[in-house]
């Protein structure tokens, strides 16, 4: 049996690990359709249902709807419940309430469902549309049963702190605030996000938990895989940033060994660890959910828990 966790103080129960889809059908970022299509796709979902693993994230602006179709095309196949986290893109021309209800009612058609599990906003920045507008047209859209849980995305302490009133106001609970957070992305315990999320009993659901790549331990100063695509101009990826992550990385193939695990699975059990953090870890083969899937099932020992927390304190 798979264990669950749930969204914030009372909403869904969902896996402990999110699948993303961010390169599903993205051809600007990923360049979907070289070296990866639709039946990658297609496998990918099915090995995440076999793992066990059904909570997925996409957005309307990923693929420019075609993540949310694929997910709706996949879905209509599978056996299981399959829950689904979606976000709204607050763009300029998006001031009203209406606006927001027409986003959700075309990723809903996209997804071919009638409910999302989770509908979060993709960034804080409203432009002009105001907090009270969007969080009270989100609240009217969980009275209307098409969301089961309202979420927001990169959002500061304050301006968690600020949704989840005017939510409350209406007798709903801000259920997650999805930001990047890893091992070499510890921000989030020093500027307050984490610990207002535990306060306010919000879920962090965790993008990036590999760091772009650089916690499977495939990038190191001595590895002949040189990084592509975004990788190649981030400075993190160069031999001064290699170098400096080494300790961390170092650690983790220890602990693997000891678990038998990957380095990667290892960075992920340590998120899910912390404690009502779900790692959303963005998959575009069967193999790679495979491999975030061995992140479950098994646990750090407090030890080992902190040894890692101590390697990876310059990331704070």
């Amino acid at each position: 049996m798979v264990e669950t966790i749930t969204l914030g103080q009372n909403g869904p129960t969902v896996t402990p690990l999110c699948i993303g889809t961010w390169a599903w059908g993205d051809q600007l970022f990923w360049s979907y359709g070289d070296g990866y299509g639709l039946e990658q796709l297609r496998e990918a979902f099915t090995a995440a249902l076999e793992a066990g693993v059904t909570f997925f994230d996409t957005a309307e602006i990923y693929g420019l709807g075609k993540s949310e179709e694929f997910l709706g095309q996949f879905m209509q196949q599978a056996q299981q419940p399959v829950q689904i986290a979606t976000k709204f893109g607050p763009l300029p021309w998006r001031f009203t309430g209406q606006s927001v209800s027409d986003a959700l009612t075309d990723s809903l058609k996209r997804l071919q469902v009638e409910q999302v599990a989770l509908y979060q906003v993709h960034w804080p920045f409203t432009f002009f549309l105001s907090q009270e507008t969007l969080m009270n047209a989100l609240a009217d859209e969980v009275k209307r049963g098409r969301i089961a849980a309202v979420g927001v995305s990169n959002y500061s302490a304050a301006q968690m702190r600020e949704a989840q009133q005017i939510l409350a106001s209406r007798g709903i609970p801000l259920a997650v605030n999805q930001v990047r957070y890893s091992l070499l992305t510890r921000k989030i315990e020093s500027n307050g996000i984490l610990k207002t999320a535990r306060e306010l009993g919000v879920t962090i659901l965790a993008y990036s938990p590999l760091a772009q790549g650089l916690l499977t331990g495939k990038y190191t100063t001595e590895s002949t895989e040189t990084p592509t695509g975004a990788r190649k101009i981030d400075p993190r990826f160069n031999k001064e940033g290699l170098q400096k992550i080494s300790p961390v990385i170092t650690l983790l193939h220890q602990l693997g060994d000891k678990h038998k695990r990957t380095p990667a699975q290892v960075a992920l059990n340590w998120l899910i660890a912390q404690g009502n953090v779900i790692p959303i870890a963005g998959v575009k083969t069967a193999q790679q959910v495979k491999q975030n899937a061995g992140a479950l099932g098994w646990r750090l020992s407090d030890e080992e828990i902190s040894e890692l927390e101590k390697v990876s304190r310059p990331w704070l």
